[in-house]
């Protein structure tokens, strides 16, 4: 192994040991995922996976975001999830042998690890702390997605607070004036809220004018979590 191919697996290998699915999992049990893993950088708008495919490969975030999207009846686009740094996507498919059920999207440029379905279904069935971990990551997928629920009757401030404050979940960057995350394009926000674009625009200005937040071209700023939290009824 050349210097250069052994300073990429040592990179993979701490970025991996980062996220919250590997961190403290035994060394062999990285080191043997970081053998068959490959990264791969994509522009931002561009599809990773497509429903109805095959899965090959399991996916782990180490720069940047992405839409977990699907459609309804109509034909309208619907924004199940939108994950970042440190998140797992296309983990269903490959455990239950069945085709992908959703798309997903990138929001911003995004550096993914593919990892082979083979070695995440064989690291389920051997690891049973990398089960637990997966466990864990999808309660609090479902949490967050019943909390969303519940607010669906709740005024257009409170939804708009609360998706700011899921985004910022855990995978928010912590900044000299608040926690950051992508200022993301407001259709992206209307369709996770299930808002009008134009709603979550007045919304957010609104956040804004009371000090609550801040917004560059890139960065959406939350200066006071707290603040946000009290706004949700």
């Amino acid at each position: 192994m050349d210097d250069r191919h052994s300073s990429r697996d040592d990179k993979l290998e701490t970025q991996l040991r980062s996220t919250p699915f590997f961190a403290g999992l035994p060394d062999p049990v990285v080191d043997q995922a970081v053998a068959q893993v490959v990264t791969r950088e994509h522009p931002a708008n561009r599809v990773i996976l497509l429903e109805n495919d095959w899965g090959s490969s399991v996916y782990f975030i180490l720069n940047g975001w992405v839409k977990i999207r699907t459609y309804n009846i109509d034909g309208k686009e619907v924004t199940l999830n939108i994950v970042g740094k440190g998140e797992i996507f296309g983990e269903m498919a490959p455990l239950d042998e069945v085709p992908r059920s959703t798309d997903v999207i990138t929001l911003t440029p995004t550096t993914v690890a593919n990892m082979p379905s083979t070695d995440f279904v064989n690291l389920m069935q051997t690891q049973p702390q990398a089960g637990i971990r997966l466990a864990k990551l999808m309660a609090r997928r479902l949490r967050q997605l019943n909390r969303r629920l519940r607010l669906r009757e709740a005024d257009a401030q409170s939804r708009v607070a609360d998706i700011l404050l899921f985004l910022a979940e855990g995978q928010g960057i912590e900044g000299k004036g608040g926690i950051e995350i992508p200022n993301l394009p407001h259709r992206e926000l209307s369709s996770l809220s299930g808002m009008a674009r134009e709603t979550v625009t007045r919304q957010l200005g609104k956040l804004e004018n009371k000090g609550l937040i801040q917004r560059n071209q890139d960065v959406l700023c939350i200066i006071d979590t707290d603040a946000l939290e009290d706004l949700i009824l």
